[in-house]
């Protein structure tokens, strides 16, 4: 049977190739023929079995190439409908502290699928500056929204503060990527079999300030299905504040629960609470911020006169897009930081004793000894964390980041925390603690404040404490004096606070809340 068919194929090329050639062009009849005779040779089965590879290959090119353009559809298709539909959340106020649920996060439309098969292939990294848990919140976000692998984020160490420190010297790794895993897949690195696969290394950008997820999903997700794995740098502040309540709540997942510090920081500051509360039932934590940097960034003058202002000048030309700004114009729109002796002033005014135990989280402050005296001298009761651990704080001290850390739990376990420029970790911890049951938090209203600090030698102390209450209404921690959806989310987390929270945790520790600590002997004063 096949000798025959190939008889009759040998017939129809004779007839339709080899015969007409002779009477046109005899020169390539003989090629044509030198030809065939060759095409004998080659055997059918390696003929068929050519033909069915190149078939292959052109059917895994057109597959993968329609995979991914799928694969980016859908995800674009899941956010949109994500914003057209509600989100419905069912929980107990009286199990949870939290008002998330992340089994449901991606549930409703049927992600996991495409979870586990394509996002195991691109991968986010980023690497964190200086405004570090809210780069890290906001990375895990951005993870979500591309679906795609992250990176656990890396460490800048080339910032202001040169601190060699990196994420698993900070935070619990292993908790991080386990608490969060039903969010977003997160890796320790890249798999170098993985990385030598890539024809070219991770493409490097940085989005711009307070981007959307549609800027995400039209800018990054293109380039993220091209080169498999996208770095993100300076990631401060790289996401909008204004996100959909879902993504709020995955937000607070991060913050709240996600970061737990790592035990040794968590041990050294613990026992610095307990030593704080040996010394008095309740105590009260400043978060002081008067260090160069914060004053340089801040544009304002402390009257410290020429040698103030070019030591703190050189400092500000490390940011090269900040605006000319005059002094006097920040202070009247309350944007600088008040001294350690206006904070002192503000707090007497309020009513707190003399014999108020505080607590000062700061780094260096400018001005040293001479800066903080006059706070020292109305609130006598002054420690800081290198006073209370003494040799302790040693393996600490060359760690700005691990330092800061030490000062949050403090701060966080305070009864009353008072914030001093707002500044991001201000605002977080501020956030955390209304997240715990709304404990007091006051933010000094800068603006108004600064007219009555000048005016202060011409007013009897009895005004001026009367006219520092006044322009205090709605900064002192109150529950409800931000309404929902207002303000910064870290610092107002409204989408994941309920309205009886029994029990949370700070860096891993079981703590029971406290709804609006009083300001225990000090109310007495007002």
């Amino acid at each position: 049977m096949a000798e025959a068919m190939e008889k009759q194929l040998i017939l129809q090329v004779l007839n339709t190739v080899l015969l007409p050639c002779l009477s046109t062009d005899p020169q390539k009849c003989i090629c044509t023929a030198w030809f065939f005779r060759r095409r004998r040779l080659i055997s059918r089965s390696v003929l068929c079995g050519a033909v069915l590879f190149s078939l292959g290959l052109v059917s895994l090119f057109t597959g993968q190439i329609a995979a991914d353009l799928e694969w980016s559809s859908r995800i674009r298709g899941r956010w949109r409908s994500k914003r057209l539909k509600s989100f419905f959340f069912t929980f107990d106020c009286n199990w949870f502290s939290f008002c998330t649920m992340g089994s449901t996060f991606r549930s409703d439309t049927g992600n996991q699928e495409i979870c586990g098969n394509q996002n195991s292939l691109i991968f986010i990294m980023v690497v964190a500056t200086e405004v570090l848990i809210l780069e890290i919140i906001d990375a895990v976000v951005v993870a979500w929204i591309l679906n795609a692998t992250l990176v656990v984020p890396e460490l800048d160490h080339h910032s202001f503060w040169r601190d060699d420190s990196d994420f698993a010297n900070i935070f619990d790794v292993d908790w991080f990527i386990s608490y969060l895993s039903k969010d977003v897949t997160i890796i320790k690195r890249i798999p170098d079999k993985i990385m030598r696969s890539m024809e070219k290394p991770p493409y490097t950008m940085r989005p711009p300030r307070k981007s959307t997820p549609e800027y995400y999903l039209d800018q990054v997700l293109p380039i993220l299905l091209r080169r498999r794995a996208v770095q993100l740098t300076k990631f401060d502040y790289r996401l909008t504040n204004a996100l959909d309540e879902e993504l709020q709540k995955l937000r607070c997942r991060v913050n709240f629960h996600g970061l737990r510090f790592t035990n040794p920081i968590v041990v050294i500051a613990q026992n610095l609470v307990k030593r704080m509360h040996a010394m008095a039932s309740q105590y009260v934590a400043i978060h002081l911020r008067f260090e160069p940097d914060m004053l340089a960034f801040s544009g304002c003058y402390f009257g410290g006169g020429e040698k103030e202002r070019s030591e703190l000048g050189e400092i500000r030309k490390r940011w090269e897009t900040l605006s000319d700004l005059t002094a006097e114009g920040e202070q009247s729109r309350g944007k600088c930081p008040l001294t350690p002796h206006e904070v002192g002033l503000m707090l007497r005014a309020l009513g707190f004793a003399n014999d108020t135990h505080l607590y000062v989280a700061s780094g260096e402050i400018y001005g040293g000894e001479k800066t903080l005296q006059p706070l020292k001298d109305l609130f006598p009761h002054f420690y800081t964390k290198e006073m209370l651990a003494g040799v302790d704080l040693q393996p600490f001290l060359p760690f700005s980041s691990r330092l800061a850390a030490i000062d949050y739990i403090v701060c966080y376990e305070s009864d009353v925390f008072i914030t001093n420029n707002n500044g991001n970790m201000a605002k977080i911890l501020a956030g955390h603690r209304r997240y715990a049951g709304h404990r007091r938090t006051i933010r000094p209203n800068a603006r108004r404040l600064s007219s009555l600090f000048k005016a202060l030698h011409e007013m009897e102390w009895e005004i001026f404490s009367r006219k520092v209450r006044l322009v205090q209404r709605g900064f002192m921690g109150e529950p409800d004096e931000m309404r929902p959806g207002r303000g910064d989310f870290h610092e107002f987390p409204s989408s994941c606070v309920c309205q009886k929270p029994l029990q949370l945790e700070i860096a891993g520790l079981p703590r029971k809340s406290r709804a609006n600590a009083t300001l225990g002997n000090t109310e007495s004063g007002r």
